[in-house]
């Protein structure tokens, strides 16, 4: 373990995600988990279960409920399928975040690119290839966050997948509320603009 010094709390993990690989790990209550968008305009797919019972996990739908809106912005608080809060976003250098755009996947590339696509490697191997270490499986899989991710919604209800709001060096930092497992998918999309057609590493900090 090493100071951060460019904070006060003390850096327990620190590590860069490349492009297109998962990433898991536990965060304990009170830790901070900074991710930070290292090149600019990367989605990082986010899940996250409660570590001691991950049949209890993130929930976009009362996340919405609770909050009123789809976007998620600083002091936005993360809800579980109990209806608990499991992360709150104590800092974001991006104004908002995506709730509703999910994960790309080989068939939903297939539907929307052209069957070229269905070989290229897609958010959902990632998540399933993370949760496998943990005996989850796509049963688990629920609807994710896009940290960093620019989804807007149209006057009548169309969603676009459009250029990303970040830019290199921005971040969002979430504070634990109860001990969670982070399952990360660093996005490997290449057909539309979400990561700029160029996936990038993004940082992975936890502090104490």
């Amino acid at each position: 373990m090493r100071e951060d010094l460019n904070a006060s709390e003390l850096v327990i993990y620190d590590e860069i995600v490349p492009a297109r690989a998962p990433w898991m790990y536990d965060v304990l209550a009170g830790q901070t988990l900074e991710i930070i968008d290292l090149e600019g305009n990367q989605a990082v797919d986010f899940l996250m279960y409660v570590t001691a019972d991950d049949a209890e996990r993130y929930s976009a739908q009362d996340t919405i409920a609770a909050q009123g809106n789809i976007f998620l912005r600083a002091g936005s608080t993360l809800l579980s399928n109990e209806g608990r809060p499991m992360m709150v976003i104590a800092t974001t250098t991006v104004e908002y975040h995506d709730t509703i755009g999910g994960a790309c996947s080989c068939e939903s590339n297939t539907l929307r690119y052209g069957h070229h696509t269905k070989s290229q490697h897609a958010c959902v191997d990632n998540f399933l290839d993370a949760n496998a270490r943990a005996g989850r499986n796509k049963r688990d899989m629920v609807s994710n966050i896009n940290w960093f991710m620019n989804v807007p919604v149209e006057a009548d209800g169309a969603l676009g997948i459009v250029d990303g709001i970040s830019a290199p060096g921005l971040s969002v930092t979430l504070k634990a509320l109860m001990d969670v497992t982070v399952v990360v998918s660093n996005c490997p999309q290449i057909n539309n603009p979400c990561n700029g057609f160029n996936p990038t590493p993004v940082r992975m900090v936890i502090r104490a």
